[in-house]
């Protein structure tokens, strides 16, 4: 069955007054907003059909989108009643909805009761609790085309050269007008040969050249230190996450074990059938 509001081409954005309430009754979710040949649309219809439309349409003004569903409403019943059954693969998509929406009904109540800011705490407490952070460097480098500049460079640096005003000067790398400076990194995150260059450097110390892809690099260590553990908040949602499949799952095993489940084997009505359309076709 479609889930979002597919809306018939003869809807207009007009608006159309609704039909009045009594003025000393207080709407419900009963209260009938229309009445289709006999068949009632209530207000309650109308709430439940704005609860699952697409994202784009809950920027829709109020008065605006109660006049869109209730006229997609209207126009359902009009052309369903048309039909006195549904065909049996409606009629079996119906159950399938029904079947999704009570599932999901248990899911959310379950989640409502475990998903806590306490248990998401105790998950990230947790996780990190041990935590001891990975190598994080912060480095400068000159890069030039050959070596024979990579290596005049290490001579001037080696005299007591300044790394950063020779980087302004020399280096043909993006970094160079800043000095050369590339900030904090973690390993895997540089070419091999540049982060190998790096991890066998002391803080403050200047590699001799070495060469990559992209020319020649004169490397210094500014600082070396452990990364942090993320905040709470920035991984919140993957906490969450993996607290509801953890939740979901367990449940799931819980009423498997409790239930009496049979699938019998039948002959031909396995895998090979799933997709033939016609075995539920009138």
């Amino acid at each position: 069955m479609p889930k979002g509001l597919t809306f018939l081409p003869s809807l207009a954005l007009a608006a159309v007054m609704a039909l009045p309430l009594a003025a000393e009754t207080k709407p419900d979710a009963s209260t009938v907003v229309a009445v289709v040949n006999g068949d009632e649309i209530t207000l309650g219809h109308v709430i439940a059909t704005a609860a699952t439309l697409p994202q784009q349409y809950q920027q829709v003004q109020d008065d605006v989108l109660y006049e869109l569903i209730l006229d997609q409403l209207i126009q359902q019943q009009l052309l369903g009643q048309q039909q006195e059954d549904l065909t049996t693969l409606n009629a079996l998509a119906l159950e399938n909805e029904g079947r999704s929406l009570r599932a999901v009904q248990t899911v959310t109540a379950l989640l409502e009761q475990e998903l806590s800011d306490e248990a998401i705490q105790a998950a990230y407490d947790a996780q990190y609790a041990d935590f001891e952070g990975e190598d994080e460097f912060d480095a400068s480098h000159i890069l030039v085309e050959t070596e024979e500049e990579a290596n005049a460079i290490k001579a001037q640096l080696d005299d007591g050269a300044d790394f950063a005003e020779l980087a302004k000067e020399k280096s043909t790398g993006p970094s160079g007008p800043n000095g050369g400076a590339l900030g904090w990194f973690g390993k895997g995150q540089m070419v091999p040969e540049f982060e190998g260059a790096v991890l066998g450097l002391e803080k403050g110390q200047v590699s001799d050249p070495v060469q990559t892809q992209f020319g020649w690099h004169v490397v210094i260590l500014n600082d070396k230190r452990k990364s942090e553990a993320p905040a709470l908040e920035a991984v919140r949602g993957e906490l969450a996450q993996a607290i509801q499949q953890e939740v979901i799952q367990a449940r799931i095993d819980e009423l498997t074990q409790q239930a009496q489940i049979d699938r019998p084997a039948l002959e031909g009505a396995g895998p090979e059938v799933v997709r033939q359309l016609d075995l539920i076709q009138e």
